[in-house]
């Protein structure tokens, strides 16, 4: 005989007795009810037990739905808990309010049975299988990666330990670990999109340099370069050196991966040997330009940066200006396109300025 699966845990939260021995009665054979009559408790349940859907009233005194609501988005293990509000108020700028706040669905007062039954199970269903995803894309990334980054590291052990290696050997193992490094960056943007998508990325900001990062992409990407563009890029109008130092507040993997992807993008569209260049623009937000020739076809210019736009790319999969669209956004800054047959096409990512000053408590 196999062991029943585990009861998901909805918290039922209400000021009125009543209402949560109804809530009790329709959900008894479906879930393990845990209870709260008041919002400050049901901060101390949620914290403590991290159930699988809230049933949150609105209408309490000291702390209304609103606020508790508010405070579990606040913090990073409860944010994901799908919450549903139950209330008397039933006008569309209540409903409105309430989605706006971060609830996925309202039930109304007095209550249907089969309405209730309903929409828990559905929510339920549609947490446990985001939990799911999460937890394959967690085993993805531990198993995939780890190997990954041994043969990412094997070219360089080589070039340390061998001291006579020919020039072409060098090439090939440089090829090696831009070619390891790219799968890697792969393998993180398939699983961070899911979260950028759903709002679920959790960003921590540093500072990055944009001018070592950019270079490092142009040197991995050096043999479509020689072959089909040229890459000159300024810090306010001046060339850049290797010295040269230009920051944003980021996430180094973030930006690279975003930056990959635009800078593959140019290069690709450049016919012949025609110039790409990247602009670095010290205002607020930094503005980073990256313009090359080619013109984007006309029938995706409209849906450029949404999901699966590949007219025009030769193999492309039409998540690389998606991906860059949801990295910029989630970095806290926005991206445009601009393009015409005459003129090219000019790529603006602006993405914030990093605080580096010291955050003094109160």
């Amino acid at each position: 005989m196999t062991k029943d699966r585990k009861k998901p845990t909805v918290l039922a939260v209400d000021d009125v007795q009543e209402n949560i021995e109804i809530l009790l009665e329709i959900l008894d054979d479906m879930c393990e009810v845990a209870v709260a009559l008041d919002g400050f408790s049901a901060l101390e349940i949620a914290f403590a037990t991290k159930p699988d859907l809230i049933l949150l009233d609105i209408m309490m005194p000291e702390m209304d739905g609103y606020e508790v609501c508010r405070r579990l988005k606040q913090d990073k293990a409860l944010k994901k808990i799908p919450i549903i509000f139950i209330t008397a108020l039933d006008s569309s700028e209540d409903e409105s309010r309430g989605l706006a706040a971060g609830a996925i669905d309202y039930i109304t007062k007095p209550f249907n049975p089969d309405v209730v039954k309903a929409r828990v199970k559905n929510h339920l269903a549609l947490y446990e299988a985001s939990k799911l995803r999460e937890d394959m894309e967690q085993i993805m990334r531990h198993d995939l990666k780890n190997p990954l980054m041994s043969i990412i590291n094997v070219p360089q052990l080589i070039m340390m330990i061998e001291e006579k290696l020919s020039p072409q050997s060098v090439e090939l193992l440089e090829q090696i670990e831009a070619s390891g490094q790219k799968l890697l960056s792969m393998i993180n943007l398939s699983l961070d999109t899911f979260k950028m998508e759903q709002g679920f990325y959790y960003l921590q900001p540093v500072r990055v340099e944009l001018v070592s990062l950019l270079n490092r992409i142009i040197k991995e990407q050096c043999c479509a370069i020689k072959k089909r563009a040229e890459i000159l890029m300024t810090i306010d109008g001046k060339q850049a050196e290797s010295s040269d130092t230009f920051g944003v507040s980021g996430e180094s993997l973030l930006c690279y991966t975003m930056f990959s992807n635009l800078l593959k993008n140019a290069i690709e569209a450049t016919r012949g040997k025609g110039r790409i260049t990247i602009t670095l623009k010290s205002v607020f937000p930094r503005q980073i330009s990256i313009h090359n020739p080619g013109a984007v076809p006309e029938d995706i210019r409209n849906t450029f940066f949404e999901k699966y736009a590949t007219s025009g790319k030769k193999g492309g999969t039409g998540l690389g200006t998606y991906s860059a669209f949801l990295i910029a956004q989630t970095l806290g800054g926005t991206i445009q396109m601009k393009t015409s047959e005459d003129t090219g096409t000019l790529i603006t990512v602006f993405l914030p300025v990093f605080d580096e000053s010291p955050h003094i408590s109160h």
